[in-house]
């Protein structure tokens, strides 16, 4: 995830993913996502095992930025809000 002007780059798992995303928008809990107003979904990953999820994310959180920014970029050239265009599928 990440905020309006792609400053801050978050990386999380969750197993209820649409619900966690709603959670970050509307800034339910204290914390990074509310303190730098990350509401923008721009990547996700589907897994079918939880910990396989968790290795990828500690895999991620262990990268750069600019190859974070190579990840998003794959598969969302122009950042635009997954969680927006996804949600009916979840």
């Amino acid at each position: 995830m990440t905020n309006r002007t792609h400053s801050t780059l978050y990386v999380g798992m969750t197993g209820i993913g649409y619900k966690r995303t709603e959670q970050h928008i509307n800034k339910v809990f204290n914390g990074f996502t509310k303190k730098y107003n990350v509401t923008k979904l721009v990547y996700f990953e589907e897994y079918s095992f939880v910990w396989d999820a968790i290795a990828r994310e500690k895999q991620i959180k262990r990268w750069s930025r600019k190859k974070k920014e190579w990840l998003i970029e794959t598969r969302n050239p122009n950042w635009d809000d997954l969680y927006r265009k996804y949600i009916d599928r979840w």
